[in-house]
């Protein structure tokens, strides 16, 4: 599986590992991908694109995007065109350019040009799927940090990956607690569990996000989807948490108690209703608030997302505390061990 997603970005160092003789064994994945890429560049043929312009054949980009992918999900119907399989079927007019202009799904044109030919599917309403936000009520010393030592395990960023290193910095402390050392783009990052108001939340450090002031959260944070959030003060992460749970899950910015900007995601705390347009240009103000903050990541939000994941290494946060993925075992946020 070559992955080309929005913060793992691996399409270009991989695309040289597929040969000829080897091809068959090779289908492209994005991994998630914004609402924005999806608009200007596409989906997986975006990949197929950026593939035939780094110098793979085109004949090979369109395998693995089709039977390839197919064969490997056993979707035996699928991914060719042939006597037994299912006419779903997309037209282009160049190797090199792959601009779609035809779709048929089942023998029947249903898009051309980049119109839908279909009415839009009437939506079914499902109370269950947007309740799933529930959050203990938070003290106001919920994210306080108490400590006699300055020395913590740091998740630092690694720019267009979702690993991360685990670095050993020191943190400010007075009176016996520890706070961020923004200066050094050392911050607070936090995990509330959501789905079943249990109290529990994990807090640590991250560098590389560059807040310089405010805070980020988002209840999009693979793969338990907790709330996860950075920032630069407790105040601000606090009413983060607030704002995500009154919109009952989604993104959101808040700087000096104010919210500045946010994305409603109440569908499980994941999804919109809204159309994928009117999505992007909420996120296009996340993205531009958390600039206006000190961001120095393009998409801080997708990034966020992935620090909460203790299956990718090195260091991770969960609701429960510090994991060090390598070991795969909880950690103490301070000190060597």
């Amino acid at each position: 599986m070559i992955r080309e997603g929005t913060t793992a970005r691996n399409l270009r160092s991989l695309i040289p590992l597929v040969q000829p003789k080897n091809s068959r064994r090779f289908f492209f994945v994005t991994d998630d991908r914004h609402p924005k890429e999806l608009l200007e560049e596409g989906h997986i043929d975006s990949m197929m694109r950026q593939a035939i312009r780094w110098g793979l054949d085109p004949i090979l980009a369109i395998q693995m995007a089709t039977l390839n992918a197919a064969e490997y999900f056993r979707l035996d119907d699928l991914g060719a065109i042939a006597p037994g399989y299912r006419a779903d079927i997309v037209s282009f007019d160049h190797l090199g350019r792959l601009q779609v202009k035809k779709v048929f799904k089942d023998g029947k044109l249903v898009a051309e040009n980049g119109n839908a030919l279909f009415p839009p599917v009437r939506r079914r309403k499902n109370p269950k799927l947007k309740g799933s936000v529930r959050i203990k009520p938070l003290k106001k010393d919920a994210l306080l940090l108490r400590s006699n030592q300055s020395l913590a395990k740091i998740i630092q960023l690694i720019p267009d990956q979702i690993v991360t290193r685990k670095v050993m910095e020191r943190v400010l402390l007075k009176n016996g607690v520890a706070y961020p050392n923004v200066k050094e783009d050392i911050l607070k990052i936090a995990v509330v569990e959501r789905h079943k108001a249990t109290g529990n939340v994990g807090i640590g450090f991250v560098q590389g996000f560059g807040l310089k002031k405010g805070a980020i959260a988002s209840s999009v944070a693979h793969d338990s989807h907790n709330i996860v959030l950075v920032g630069t003060n407790d105040a601000d992460m606090l009413k983060a948490v607030e704002v995500i749970e009154s919109l009952k899950g989604g993104l959101a910015a808040v700087s000096d108690g104010k919210v500045l900007a946010s994305l409603p995601l109440p569908i499980a705390g994941l999804m919109s209703e809204a159309p994928v347009s009117q999505v992007n240009l909420q996120l296009e103000s996340l993205h531009r608030v958390a600039k206006t903050l000190g961001c120095k990541i393009p998409d801080p939000f997708m990034t966020l997302s992935f620090l909460s994941l203790p299956v990718i290494p090195e260091l991770k946060l969960t609701d429960k505390g510090l994991v060090d993925v390598n070991q795969f075992k909880f950690v103490p946020l301070f000190g060597e061990e």
